[in-house]
């Protein structure tokens, strides 16, 4: 987002590209998050601003976190909700597959460091 766009706006348009990413209406998002359809809509366009309460509902609801929202992260995808998974998954895994599991990600770990490395010459 461009320095010169105003937080509301941010917000504003977070809210709209998370909702769209989970292919959710306003009304779908509104009942996930124990809110009126109305309320949504307003958020959307800008008339009202959430409250503290109703922007943890609206996070949760999409499964991002409210510094996304609000433009202090540049990711949408919750990293601790991330991590809790892979965590889940990791954790059931024998110390064999564990093994197999870190060496994997090691290698994914070089190979995106290649990439980035290339794009920056």
């Amino acid at each position: 987002m461009p320095e010169s766009t105003a937080p509301s706006e941010v917000f504003q348009e977070r809210l709209r590209t998370a909702r769209e990413a989970r292919e959710l209406s306003q009304g779908e998002l509104a009942q996930r998050a124990r809110l009126q359809a109305s309320a949504v809509s307003h958020f959307e366009t800008g008339t009202r601003k959430p409250s503290f309460d109703n922007l943890k509902r609206l996070a949760d609801a999409l499964k991002v976190t409210t510094d996304y929202l609000l433009g202090r992260a540049a990711e949408m995808e919750a990293t601790a909700a991330s991590a809790d998974r892979l965590h889940r998954h990791y954790s059931g895994l024998s110390t064999e597959y564990q093994e197999m599991a870190d060496d994997f990600i090691q290698m994914l770990a070089q190979k995106a460091q290649k990439k980035k490395d290339v794009g920056e010459q």
